[in-house]
């Protein structure tokens, strides 16, 4: 069994493929090592192992005659709690909804589940998916498997943990701020934040290009393997396109050498990152030149991109919350109730001056990209932080401001409407992973996957997880996770 939960996803697939093991041995080898790990980490509160079951049998009765590619065969996988199961409970990381059970399911789950996917369970999230440490009212703490006294970050951070201590082979992730990218940097894991469209979504404003839905795996060769299964074109998102099928498998499986990287380790607008961060940034640019790469400190122009970002996820909050503020303002967390406050607050005059402000962000950053390849820079401004701090208010003695300052990195590049794969960059001196964004022109997924192939060899962070959860008191740092150079 734990052999099993070891391999790739990709790896897995395989063996359900050609019959070498079924559906339900897969199945319960995850069960085994949920029951195993997720007393010390709090991934997955809510399993429905039950239904998977139904699931896998019914795969193993009647499997598909001529499937793509692409298709699961039955392999478990875990869905982030903002996402609706059909069947089981989803709270959104709320009391308010701690006993909603989902009439039906949302449209990437549809997919998933109709390309062959097997829902194991619902990952733990903050609540309402705001923040980057994942703990709620409902759940508790959500803790990273590399050492449980940090947080995996959030808002998908259930579903990193998962993931990182070997409970499932792929799981979902959405991202407004940074939420598949921070649980991506801090659990050692690649994740994929697509162009908008990319993957179906449907919301409530239609047209925002902010919120995404995307993947998050061990590995880039997965994580194309999953986008494979949700994007596309679908008639409940007008933001979506047809994809040739195949084609992020297929960059993925070939690896390709940038013509020109960017590299930068601010953006231009980061106060301060840790000096852990910095080295291991520094690192990353004396491998990628020892390779042959031409790379050039540059970024784009994203002074204002910050204010945008605020001031139309602010729109968004109110959008999303001012019914629950009217009725339900007693049971929401302060960070919850001071965003969608911010939106209500603002003037029509600040609304359309942050959009068209994002026009001609967006137009300066593809223009930056005729020129480059690649923008890469680090994720978050520290390695994982411990989770009992709900943000990080001062690093390096630098006051960073509310909640969002310390994700400045990644709220920016939302911001610009890239596409951005998350990847590993190395670990700390005390063995805390960090990780990078590799940033490309919007709709550049399987070039991303391509490049970001090639990253991973040349960085030498070929996956190095699953891990079992690493307690303070016992950990002593394996020599794999020790950084390559001082």
């Amino acid at each position: 069994m734990d052999d099993l939960c070891r391999l790739s996803a990709t790896a897995a697939v395989d063996l359900l493929r050609r019959r070498e093991v079924s559906p339900l041995e897969l199945l319960d080898a995850a069960a085994a090592r949920i029951a195993e790990t997720d007393p010390s980490l709090n991934a997955i509160p809510t399993l429905c192992l039950e239904r998977a079951r139904d699931q896998a049998k019914a795969l193993m009765r009647s499997p598909p005659a001529d499937p793509p590619d692409h298709f699961l065969h039955g392999l478990p996988i875990v869905v982030k709690d903002n996402l609706e199961v059909k069947g089981v409970r989803c709270t959104f990381g709320s009391p308010i909804f701690a006993d909603h059970v989902s009439p039906e399911s949302d449209v990437v789950v549809q997919r998933l589940e109709s390309n062959g996917a097997v829902v194991v369970g619902k990952s733990n999230i903050p609540e309402f998916a705001a923040g980057g440490n994942t703990f709620n009212d409902v759940f508790g703490i959500t803790r990273n498997p590399w050492n449980t006294d940090f947080t995996p970050g959030g808002s998908s951070g259930g579903t990193a943990a998962a993931l990182a201590a070997g409970q499932v082979w792929l799981g979902t992730g959405n991202d407004f701020g940074g939420s598949i990218r921070t649980p991506a940097s801090f659990c050692s894991l690649v994740g994929l934040r697509p162009t908008a469209g990319t993957v179906p979504r449907v919301q409530k404003q239609p047209y925002s290009p902010f919120n995404v839905e995307g993947p998050l795996a061990r590995s880039v060769t997965d994580c194309a393997l999953m986008l494979e299964c949700e994007a596309g074109r679908h008639p409940l998102d007008p933001l979506t396109a047809p994809i040739v099928p195949g084609s992020f498998m297929r960059a993925a499986a070939n690896p390709h050498r940038p013509k020109l990287t960017a590299l930068s380790l601010d953006l231009g607008i980061a106060p301060t990152v840790t000096s852990e961060v910095a080295r291991l940034f520094g690192l990353l640019g004396d491998r990628l030149a020892g390779a042959g790469c031409d790379v050039e400190a540059a970024c784009p122009d994203l002074r204002d991109a910050v204010s945008i970002f605020r001031t139309l996820r602010g729109v968004a909050f109110v959008g999303n919350m001012r019914t629950l503020l009217e009725k339900e303002r007693h049971r929401l967390k302060p960070d919850v109730i001071a965003n969608a406050e911010f939106g209500l607050g603002l003037t029509i005059n600040e609304v359309v001056s942050a959009e068209l402000a994002h026009g001609d962000l967006v137009r300066r950053v593809a223009r930056f990209f005729e020129r480059f390849d690649v923008l890469i820079c680090p994720t978050v401004l520290c390695p994982p932080v411990r989770v009992e701090e709900r943000y990080v208010p001062v690093l390096n003695g630098v006051e960073l401001g509310d909640y969002l300052g310390w994700l400045v990195m990644t709220c920016a590049i939302s911001a610009t409407g890239c596409p951005v794969l998350a990847l590993p960059c190395g670990f700390t001196r005390d063995g805390l992973p960090v990780g990078v964004q590799v940033i490309g022109p919007a709709r550049s997924e399987a070039r991303l996957l391509a490049i970001g192939a090639f990253l991973e060899q040349v960085l030498d962070v070929s996956p190095r997880t699953p891990i079992e959860p690493r307690h303070p008191a016992k950990i002593a740092m394996p020599d794999s996770a020790r950084p390559a150079a001082s």
